[in-house]
């Protein structure tokens, strides 16, 4: 191993030692009731609250998707993306945080997003709730699996090793800790975590400007490329066998192709996923006072804002740098580490790729907890075994982690796979299932429990049924699949709960509780 590669490696060891040890210092609080291990006994301050959403919601994709997106086809594919993404962060804090806290407790206490439908709507049968678990196991799969990638992807590009080998023991990392000390040690690395993505995105912007020349300098050789600058193009570069083609050195590009009018419609529908986001609507559930989350949304807001825009400025940067290094769209997505390991001296890049590390990190984590507690608290609790102890619960938890975390590793042993693809599909099934469920039950006294089932089962199997059936036909079906899935959710939900029976008057009444409470603070 060469000297620069050492000194990167060291100061990763040095991180990962860091976020072990927040691990085992949470370790003994975890293991004292499964409440604390999957929501932290709702003792959560703002500040972790933000950061942990925050953190744990934009993961790798963030660093490598995001860039590599803008890299690979210019600017209007990652800034309308970027601008739904910041849309949606402001309007769930501003409109689900607060209600579904105060709602979240009234109903039952609920500890996770099943907990919270299935005590919403007083089911004996719990059929929301084996829904609701079923499809996070589902995506949640698929979710942690885009994370495998990204630190599969990071460490064999660093060190010039296996991929497979690389994701594989990422993953057992991350599961150690997350086994260990569950949400408390989940949330507190993940405020450490989101410090340093964004203080690592902000370095990387700096210095890739500054050898840019300016911005001026680069805005004029962005545009030099077809469609490439462009809010309404998109560049195309030419491809044989997947490889873009070069001419002297330099890559091709074809015509600039047309960003229209469903193509913006369509990314900035990324927005609509946030109130669907179990990793996100748990941190709402578990801050320790609803009237803290109004310093959370300004905290989420400006870190989501400062990160998004500096992960497509970095992917312009690294295609205006180096324009030829990158030739494949899965490659693309290394650009975050191709600039830090040339920008920075070899010790100070690994701090900086430990931002990468990071932000796997405290998405994974989260992804595989929240499953974890999906089925241990939801089905085997709520369904198989009513009667099974805390320590039971607590078990199988770590056991359902361990379950997941394999299936995650298979599906990510493709080292081709396109990270911002496998988060795309995992966003849309669950803003689609959990999206248009969480609006309505918190937002429409009238909604029924039928409703809510129906929504639900229509919404994440037209994610399926769009993705893999209608998209390849093209045109109007180009459409990314979370748009046309919340809608028709949306109009089940509606339709399904007009044509059932009204909600008890106990049901009710709780939720005019739950409103006035939220009025009165």
């Amino acid at each position: 191993m060469e000297t620069g590669e050492l000194q990167i490696l060291i100061a990763m060891v040095l991180y990962i030692g860091v976020v072990i040890g927040i691990g085992l210092y949470y370790a003994r609080r975890a293991n004292e009731s499964s409440d604390n291990y999957l929501i932290g006994g709702r003792s959560l301050g703002p500040w972790v609250t933000a950061m942990g959403a925050e953190a744990s919601d934009m993961s790798g994709w963030l660093l490598m998707g995001l860039p590599g997106v803008a890299y690979w086809s210019g600017l209007s594919g990652a800034v309308w993306t970027a601008l739904g993404l910041g849309l949606g962060t402001y309007f769930n804090w501003l409109l689900v945080a607060r209600r579904l806290r105060n709602y979240s407790h009234a109903a039952g206490d609920a500890i996770t997003i099943p907990d919270f439908f299935s005590n919403r709507y007083r089911e004996n049968r719990k059929i929301i709730m084996t829904i609701s678990a079923l499809f996070i196991l589902i995506f949640f799969s698929v979710y942690a699996a885009s994370c495998f990638v990204t630190v599969g992807k990071l460490f064999s590009t660093l060190f010039d090793a296996p991929y497979r080998t690389m994701m594989v023991l990422g993953a057992l990392f991350v599961v150690f800790y997350t086994f260990l000390g569950g949400f408390l040690a989940e949330s507190a690395s993940d405020f450490m975590q989101g410090i340093l993505m964004i203080l690592a995105l902000v370095a990387v912007l700096a210095t890739g400007i500054r050898h840019a020349g300016g911005m001026s300098a680069l805005i004029a050789n962005a545009k030099s490329i077809p469609g490439f600058f462009d809010f309404f193009g998109v560049a195309r570069p030419q491809l044989k066998n997947g490889i873009q083609q070069l001419q002297n050195g330099m890559p091709l590009f074809g015509k600039a192709g047309s960003y229209g009018f469903l193509a913006v419609i369509s990314t900035l529908s990324w927005g609509l996923g946030y109130c669907g986001m179990p990793h996100v609507l748990v941190k709402f559930m578990a801050i320790r006072r609803s009237d803290d989350l109004k310093i959370s949304r300004r905290i989420a807001v400006v870190w989501v804002i400062v990160s998004l825009t500096a992960a497509v400025l970095i992917g312009i940067i690294g295609r205006v740098l180096f324009p030829d290094a990158l030739l494949t769209q899965s490659t693309s997505e290394n650009v975050f580490i191709l600039l830090s390991t040339n920008f920075f001296l070899p010790l100070f890049a690994g701090f900086v790729m430990a931002g990468i590390l990071a932000a796997t990190i405290s998405s994974s984590d989260s992804y595989l907890l929240i499953a974890a507690s999906a089925f241990s608290k939801n089905v085997y609790q709520g369904i198989f075994r009513k009667k099974a102890t805390d320590r039971e619960v607590l078990w199988v938890s770590r056991i359902t982690l361990l379950v997941v975390a394999l299936i995650a590793m298979l599906i990510a042993l493709d080292e081709n796979s396109i990270i911002f693809t496998v988060v795309s599909f995992a966003w849309a099934g669950f803003g689609a299932t959990f999206g248009p469920a969480m609006l309505f039950s918190l937002f429409w006294k009238r909604t029924t429990r039928s409703g809510i089932i129906a929504g639900m089962v229509s919404g994440g199997g037209m994610v399926f049924l769009w993705k893999l059936a209608l998209k390849p036909l093209g045109g109007i079906f180009g459409l990314y699949e979370l748009l046309p899935a919340f809608v028709l959710a949306c109009i089940v939900i509606f339709a399904v709960s007009l044509l059932s029976k009204a909600p008890s008057e106990e049901i009710q009444q709780e939720f005019e509780k739950v409103k006035a409470e939220e009025l009165r603070g």
